[in-house]
């Protein structure tokens, strides 16, 4: 035997503004359902669904971490033959091209989120380049923070 219980909250208004103007309140329909003691959450007739925001890679990590790998093959398949003439090639700092090899050393679990765009909120290319630990736990300390 089924028995689904409703609960409506709300109706629509438009935001109000509080006095001081630090506060917006925003009265949104909802309706809570319980059904086999589970509670779902329903939005009102014909309102579209809602969904969170779909993740948005960061176009700069992405691209320095995939010129990361294509640096470091060249490297590997005797291209170059040294960081520095592969500096001089790319016409980029050999210091920064250092610092960027340093990327191919990341965690695959860092790796797939950056290149998914689910790396850490606030985690930039800057921040990748100035420190990264070589140890793949510590590393996934820094995607959790």
């Amino acid at each position: 035997m089924n028995h689904a219980t409703t609960m409506t909250l709300g109706k629509i208004s438009r935001p109000k503004l509080s006095r001081d103007g630090r506060t917006m309140v925003i009265s949104i329909p909802i309706s809570f359902r319980r059904q086999g003691g589970r509670k779902r959450v329903v939005t009102p007739a014909g309102a579209p669904a809602w969904a969170p925001p779909p993740p948005q890679s960061n176009n700069a990590l992405v691209k320095a971490l995939v010129r990361a790998h294509r640096r470091r093959n060249m490297l590997e398949s005797n291209l170059f033959t040294t960081v520095r003439e592969l500096a001089k090639a790319e016409k980029i700092n050999e210091s920064y091209l250092c610092r960027v090899l340093r990327l191919t050393l990341l965690s695959r679990a860092l790796t797939e989120a950056i290149l998914n765009g689910l790396q850490p909120e606030g985690l930039d290319l800057a921040q990748l380049l100035k420190c990264i630990p070589v140890e793949w736990d510590k590393q996934a300390a820094i995607s959790k923070k």
